[in-house]
């Protein structure tokens, strides 16, 4: 039988950092407030585009496996921000490996994207229709955010991550998932007009987009969707909560990563956390937490490994993947992101001044 390794994995992080006590020059909250209720500390805001966080962690991925970019053949990017609508962002990060052999696409699953993007690139591979895929989860939620919503725009950062999928004899990668949409449920997450239902040339049409965050009804949906989404790839596996490894869970509320362990029985010692440093980076939440487990020594050969999402749409998922052999990159990559002379907050003053102006109309 054949199967689909995960033998590359890399991550992108913007350098300017975000605090908590940043925030509070520019809304009425505080760190206690922040910190208690989403357990966030601090986040990224990149000064580059998203294409190029994407193409970097996918160059760290790359040399992860020990791969040259023209040895792709396809790449995924799921991502909610891509740097054009017309032509795909996948093809910007095409461009920019210098992976010309490879096809190309976007997929929109919000948060959940890298799962939903994970779980397509193993069905290909394992069906012999492509032989090595990327899977990049890229996103910047902060691009949509009102930032007088402190609700909503404390929440949010950007990252990138990627891993490299490619075949093997042996019982590894993605072996298992169950993926879902709660499409009736989808205006309560939303930027509503975001898409082509905006009036072009309205005169009411501003930088800001209407964004609506129905916090505890998410909760419920977030805790609900990734429960049931888990369960159900244990059942299709016969496995039990105790034969996970580690559960490596979407980054969007401690609250919520606290509930779904407790639903799994699963200690907190086998939980992948990282939401304090980055907040929630939608789809690059998984990959980046998958990438830093790996970094810390926290997965060893052959370990289950439970991913789970939620995100807009409603859209949530959950895979089980079976690590392979390696956790050690064969290679590393030396390029970095062009230096950074702006602090955070200035990168972020535009779109807060934008914030502050629409809202006073």
């Amino acid at each position: 039988m054949r199967f689909a390794n995960i033998t590359g994995w890399g991550k992108c992080l913007p350098p300017a950092v975000l605090t908590n006590a940043d925030l509070t020059t520019i809304m009425d909250t505080s760190d206690e407030w922040i910190t208690s209720r989403t357990g966030i500390r601090e986040r990224r805001i990149t000064h580059v585009k998203y294409s190029e966080l994407a193409a970097l962690a996918g160059k760290r991925a790359l040399a992860a496996a020990g791969l040259k970019a023209e040895d792709l053949d396809m790449i995924i990017l799921a991502t909610a921000v891509p740097d054009n609508m017309i032509p795909n962002g996948a093809s910007a990060v095409q461009d920019q490996l210098g992976a010309k052999n490879a096809a190309v696409f976007d997929l929109n699953a919000a948060c959940t994207g890298f799962v939903y993007g994970l779980s397509l690139a193993t069905a290909m591979v394992r069906s012999g229709s492509v032989e090595r895929v990327m899977v990049i989860g890229v996103d910047g939620i902060p691009f949509y955010l009102d930032w007088t919503m402190r609700e909503v725009s404390v929440l949010f950062g950007d990252a990138a991550g990627a891993v490299i999928v490619e075949p093997s004899d042996t019982a590894s990668g993605l072996l298992a998932d169950k993926l879902g949409c709660d499409g009736d449920a989808r205006d309560i997450l939303m930027a509503s007009d975001s898409g082509s239902v905006r009036e072009r040339f309205a005169d009411t049409v501003d930088g800001l987009y209407a964004i609506n965050f129905e916090g505890q009804e998410i909760f419920k949906r977030a805790v609900r969707g990734m429960g049931f989404a888990m369960n159900t790839v244990l059942e299709k596996l016969e496995m039990k909560p105790e034969d996970i490894d580690l559960v490596i869970p979407h980054q969007a509320n401690i609250r919520i990563i606290e509930t779904l362990a407790k639903r799994l029985n699963a200690p907190m010692d086998k939980v992948m956390v990282n939401i304090e440093k980055y907040g929630n980076t939608s789809a690059a939440t998984v990959p980046v937490a998958l990438c830093e487990a790996l970094e810390q020594g926290r997965i060893k050969p052959g370990d289950n490994l439970m991913a789970a999402a939620f995100g807009a749409g409603l859209t949530w998922g959950a895979c089980l993947v079976k690590w392979g052999d390696r956790i050690t990159p064969l290679g590393e990559c030396d390029d970095e992101l062009p230096a950074c002379d702006k602090t955070a907050l200035e990168l972020l003053q535009p779109w807060v001044d934008g914030s502050r102006k629409a809202n006073e109309v």
